[in-house]
C-alpha cells in the first residue's frame, strides 16, 4: 500500500497506472524531510497534481455511471 510510501507510489504508478490519492501526496510531502525551498516547489506542484487529479475524476465519472447503467440493465 503506498500511503506514505512514495518509492511505492511511484512503482504502482508505473506497473498499474494507478494515481496515488492527492491526500496520500500532501501526507507524503508532509512527513519528508524538506527545506522550506523544496516545500514551497513540491506544493507548487502538488496544487498542479491536484487540479488535474480533479479534472480526471470529472472526466471519468460519466463514463463509469454509464458502464453502471449498462450492468443493471
Amino acid at each position: 500500500m503506498y500511503h506514505y510510501d512514495p518509492g511505492t507510489a511511484l512503482e504502482e504508478l508505473s506497473e498499474e497506472a494507478v494515481l496515488p490519492h492527492p491526500v496520500h501526496v500532501r501526507d507524503m510531502i508532509v512527513r519528508s524531510r524538506l527545506t522550506p525551498d523544496q516545500a514551497l516547489e513540491l506544493n507548487r506542484k502538488f496544487q498542479d497534481y491536484l487540479h488535474a487529479f480533479g479534472e480526471a475524476q470529472n472526466v471519468v465519472r460519466p463514463i463509469l455511471e454509464e458502464l453502471a447503467a449498462a450492468e443493471r440493465k
